[in-house]
């Protein structure tokens, strides 16, 4: 049998070898990753490193980045699921490393917080939410710049106010939530969306099995937390003083970024707060949510038609 090694010389004589080789290594240096990498690096690179680093810039090159050729997490294409690669610089060669990918994120991020807190509140369409699909028409537009002035901001290592969307039914607000988490996933930032009328029902079941506690510290310390459909709850004392007065209280002192969605304006959550399942009204307990609130979010009118329709 031929040895190895002069079957390989024979192949990379062969012209139409040199061909194929030439057609890939010309693809993958006008790959705008590549090129935006070795220009980086271009003071500590040569030829020569670059010629013997071609096989891992190929790898790079075959694979999804930021989910950008992936359906789903099921459906990722990539050599390790849920991983997308990196290029990195190491002794003066060229590697590649590889990271969780956003849907990774996202998915991570949900299984450790659905352990502990069971009413998360993420559909497939709000998992999937992204800005480019977000439509900045009139009545959402002043959504959308606030929602990118918040995330340069977070990014810039600022801590920014939360938001408090409201507006009508199938306006998108809880579509933009899930277009924030995903943007924050690709930083690998740490997001919590709760629906808020089950998690009020799911806080009261835990006191019989005695994890009140445990979730309440959880909701409080997670570095945003996204609050859906506040409002849209059936009010009681105990939910609103024992619960989410000191999440909020918490949260506020901490600077933690808070958003929020609601059928409500603030007044019209006042209002709703301020009554009780037993018809008891309690006007300063609702104002001190409500303060809490205001410091926490800066109210956004999301208008338009309703897209469930």
């Amino acid at each position: 049998m031929e040895k190895i090694n002069r079957t390989l010389k024979r192949l990379a004589s062969s012209e139409s070898f040199q061909k194929r080789y030439e057609e890939q290594r010309q693809q993958v240096m006008n790959h705008p990753d590549i090129k935006a990498f070795l220009t980086e690096h271009q003071n500590k690179l040569d030829q020569t490193t670059i010629e013997k680093s071609m096989s891992k810039l190929y790898e790079y090159t075959q694979q999804s980045k930021e989910c950008n050729q992936c359906e789903s997490l099921d459906g990722c294409i990539n050599f390790m699921k849920g991983y997308h690669p990196d290029l990195v610089l190491v002794r003066n060669s060229i590697d590649v490393v590889y990271k969780r990918c956003p849907r990774k994120v996202m998915a991570d991020e949900q299984k450790k917080n659905q352990k502990l807190i069971k009413s998360l509140y993420v559909p497939k369409d709000i998992l999937e939410a992204t800005f480019e699909e977000f439509e900045s028409d009139l009545g959402r537009m002043d959504a959308a710049d606030k929602t990118g002035t918040f995330l340069m901001n977070y990014e810039a290592g600022l801590k920014p106010k939360g938001l408090y969307l409201h507006g009508k039914f199938g306006v998108g607000k809880s579509f933009l939530l899930g277009a924030i988490a995903n943007e924050l996933a690709k930083k690998q930032i740490s997001t919590m969306i709760v629906y808020v009328p089950e998690l009020m029902r799911e806080m009261k079941s835990a006191i019989g099995d005695s994890t009140l506690n445990e979730k309440i510290e959880a909701l409080k310390k997670e570095p945003i937390l996204m609050l859906d459909d506040i409002g849209a709850e059936a009010v009681s004392s105990w939910t609103r003083d024992e619960v989410l007065g000191p999440i909020l209280q918490f949260r506020m002192l901490e600077k933690l970024p808070t958003f929020f969605t609601s059928n409500f304006d603030l007044q019209g959550l006042e209002h709703h707060l301020t009554y009780s399942q037993r018809g008891e009204e309690e006007k300063m307990k609702a104002k001190r949510i409500l303060e809490r609130i205001r410091s926490l979010s800066e109210p956004i009118l999301v208008d338009g038609p309703n897209r469930r329709d």
